[in-house]
């Protein structure tokens, strides 16, 4: 099922809008980016998708059975192990205790870290961690993935691996990502489609398709970032004046 947005707007009380008619129409099995300068709403409009947060006006469509968030904290608990941080997710879902322990063994090993079951989060790296976190996501078996943001605290190689990884689990699982970031080669990167918000009230403004061309071919990937950042630093002015 598709992810429609239509005039979707949102404020909180009686301060000024942080979106404002905002339309958006993200295909099944599509891998969409949503970029925009910090303070735009890309998160409420996120947390929106996800039914945390009402709209206060407009409507959407949203899968049946919701949506997995990532953020940009892991938030793993502690005390658990990686496995059972997963297994946990499992057992929220009602999968018995057999089913659950194999099922998140095949997790690890989609997210390259079937050795690193019996590691608790104190002894994992960062990229571990957040792929721990990517693995439970993937855990509640939600077709949407809503993703927050989830690779900004980590070094540009960590991260580069990961835009791999995601890519790559991505097209295993066929699901439906929308990608929050405020980095524009990072969306180019990953997205087939990139939509920037405006400065507050936040909204679609332009959007453009990445092809495969762009992604293997890194002149095409450097023109279309110039494009994007220039507009980008376009809105971030005008917000500014």
């Amino acid at each position: 099922m598709p992810v429609v947005l239509e005039h979707l707007g949102k404020r909180f009380g009686d301060g000024a809008p942080v979106l404002d008619d905002v339309n958006a129409n993200i295909k099944q099995g599509e891998f969409v980016a949503l970029l925009g300068a910090s303070g735009c709403g890309k998160s409420t409009l996120l947390n929106i998708i996800a039914g945390l947060e009402a709209p206060t006006s407009g409507a959407l469509e949203v899968p049946s059975d919701g949506a997995a968030f990532m953020f940009q904290d892991a938030a793993l608990f502690p005390w658990l192990t990686a496995r059972e941080n997963i297994e946990l997710a499992l057992k929220l879902r009602g999968v018995g205790k057999a089913e659950r322990k194999a099922k998140a063994q095949e997790l690890l090993e989609l997210v390259h870290l079937g050795t690193a079951g019996d590691k608790r989060p104190h002894e994992l790296s960062g990229g571990m961690r957040q792929r721990v976190s990517l693995a439970r996501s993937l855990a509640q078996d939600r077709q949407l993935l809503l993703m927050d943001e989830p690779f900004a605290a980590l070094d540009a190689i960590t991260r580069d691996l990961l835009h791999d990884e995601l890519e790559r689990i991505w097209k295993e699982t066929g699901r439906t990502i929308v990608f929050v970031t405020h980095n524009v080669r990072e969306a180019v990167r990953l997205g087939q489609r990139v939509l920037l918000l405006s400065s507050r009230p936040g909204r679609v403004v332009q959007e453009w398709a990445v092809t495969e061309e762009h992604r293997t071919d890194a002149g095409l990937a450097g023109q279309l970032t110039g494009v994007i950042t220039a507009r980008l630093r376009e809105e971030i002015r005008r917000h500014a004046k």
